[in-house]
């Protein structure tokens, strides 16, 4: 079984009418205002999960900056991952300043059975994360309703590129340390946070958290896949390919060129995102 465990997708409507959606919002201008950035559909998503193998997928949002833009795109979400219960996973966009509207939005979101909450974006949204009146009832809601949090992360070095942004370990770290009850999955092998983890006091803290591998080859040598394993342990990465910015089935290719231990690989591609998500049985089928 094979999970890829973030992916994008957008309905018709954001795609035919991009430029409207660049004026409205810069987080979504960031990553998507030039021409060569694919925007695709669940239905897409789905024609490349059956060309190259892939069971599930998990659908995120962005990082929208308004209430409105998240509810919005939200509902196609909701819409995929009712057309597809057994291929796509949903996750959802909140703009957490915006409080009460944010809670009351995870809350529908979870009613229709949506996993987490993500991408998110502090650094775009433009959110505090140490202004507890904010967070607080944000991540007491996602406790409360078993959600996981899917968050950017950024490297503090090396080179630029569209949507890099400034979510860096130091970042992550501090939302991990406030809120230890909370699931955290740190996109992009959490900017080089898991080799912060040779220090005691960092591994100790990073208990409920994981890390995906999304858009791997355009930042790291495939030796990452080891290293992380040894420094983290193989049961807290997951496969994500960050489609359509890259391929599912280039992905797959790297990971099966590796000499990875066969429990590490099934980990990896299913085994972590089925226990995360609560889909075990399937694991099993």
């Amino acid at each position: 079984m094979i999970i890829d465990f973030h992916t994008h997708v957008f309905s018709p409507w954001v795609k035919k009418n991009r430029a409207r959606y660049v004026e409205a919002d810069p987080s979504f201008a960031l990553l998507y205002s030039r021409k060569e950035a694919t925007l695709a559909t669940a239905d897409e998503l789905i024609a490349s999960m059956d060309e190259d193998g892939v069971d599930m997928s998990v659908i995120l949002n962005i990082g929208w900056t308004t209430h409105e833009l998240c509810v919005e795109t939200n509902d196609y979400i909701l819409e995929s991952i009712a057309r597809y219960p057994d291929r796509l996973i949903g996750f959802a966009a909140v703009q957490p300043q915006s409080t009460e509207a944010a809670v009351a939005e995870v809350e529908r979101c979870a009613k229709g059975g949506i996993k987490g909450i993500g991408e998110l974006r502090p650094d775009m949204q433009l959110i505090d994360l140490g202004d507890t009146a904010v967070m607080e009832p944000f991540v007491e809601v996602l406790v409360k309703h078993k959600l996981i949090l899917l968050t950017h992360s950024s490297e503090p070095v090396g080179h630029q590129y569209p949507g890099k942004g400034s979510v860096t370990p130091e970042i992550l770290y501090y939302l991990i340390k406030s809120f230890p009850e909370l699931t955290v999955v740190c996109a992009h092998w959490g900017g080089g946070l898991p080799f912060y983890a040779l220090m005691p006091e960092v591994k100790k803290a990073m208990g409920n958290v994981f890390f995906d591998t999304a858009a791997s080859p355009y930042l790291y040598h495939p030796q990452v896949y080891h290293q992380v394993s040894q420094l983290v342990g193989s049961d807290r990465i997951l496969f994500g390919s960050d489609y359509p910015l890259l391929a599912q089935g280039r992905f797959l290719s790297e990971i099966n060129s590796l000499d990875l231990p066969e429990e590490a690989r099934s980990l990896i591609l299913s085994g972590n995102a089925c226990r995360l998500l609560d889909i075990r049985s399937k694991q099993q089928e």
